[in-house]
């Protein structure tokens, strides 16, 4: 099996090492940029699983970066940042980061984020590999096909471009139509190994999710106003 491929992107070289270190222990491929230009070449040459993004980089800083990314790929994007600095959590991921952590961090934890982001994702490259798609996770309304094991989206006859934490949230609504859930059931169930982040975090989601598909006359991503979100049905 060919190793996960793991872009590292941090100006403080010590710091670089050490992830890296940490990441290849746990059987990874890891690749190092010292800032944002060298780490968009990379990018493209390199065809990273995952980027782990450090906010404070000379030149182009990291939310530029995972703008760059976020125009053409899908990768998921871990941002990192100093305790102390100021980072704006909903500007990350709003601009379509997947996670984030504050530095510093606990080797086993960042370990476990990576691992459990890859998770979500390689049902992507499975049912590319696999023309025999039996036991597909699929729910369909009228206008709107979500399938989790290849991970996409059909919204008015147009595959619609959405990174795997949306998509994934769409589809646990989805599957429980008109079951309201709390904005803490959904960071546990979609982020799960206890998310640190706040619930602005869902709200933000399923802000993203609302700009690229509107809601049909039969069916609706719904606010429960004091509570969370449901997926109506009518």
């Amino acid at each position: 099996m060919d190793k996960k491929k793991i872009l590292i992107v941090d100006d403080d070289e010590n710091i670089a090492e050490l992830i890296s270190l940490y990441l290849i222990k746990e059987c990874f491929d890891t690749e190092i940029a010292g800032n944002g230009e060298e780490a968009l070449v990379k990018f493209k040459d390199y065809k990273p699983h995952l980027v782990l993004l450090d906010i404070m980089l000379p030149g182009i800083d990291g939310y530029d970066v995972c703008r760059e990314i976020r125009k053409n790929s899908n990768v998921p994007v871990i941002m990192l940042s100093a305790k102390g600095e100021v980072f704006d959590k909903v500007l990350g991921l709003k601009i379509g980061a997947d996670d984030y952590m504050v530095k510093p961090f606990d080797s086993n934890e960042l370990v476990a984020r990576v691992q459990a982001i890859l998770r979500r994702t390689e049902g992507t490259e499975a049912s590319d590999a696999s023309e025999t798609k039996i036991n597909e996770e699929v729910v369909s309304f009228e206008g709107l096909t979500v399938n989790l094991t290849s991970y996409s989206v059909l919204y008015n006859d147009m595959l619609i471009e959405m990174p795997p934490k949306e998509l994934e949230l769409l589809y646990f609504l989805a599957s429980s139509p008109n079951q309201v859930f709390t904005r803490e059931q959904l960071l546990d169930k979609i982020w799960g190994y206890d998310y640190v982040g706040d619930t602005r975090t869902v709200d933000v989601h399923v802000k993203r999710i609302r700009e690229k598909i509107k809601d049909e006359n039969n069916w609706s991503i719904a606010t429960v106003w004091g509570i969370g979100y449901k997926f109506e049905v009518k």
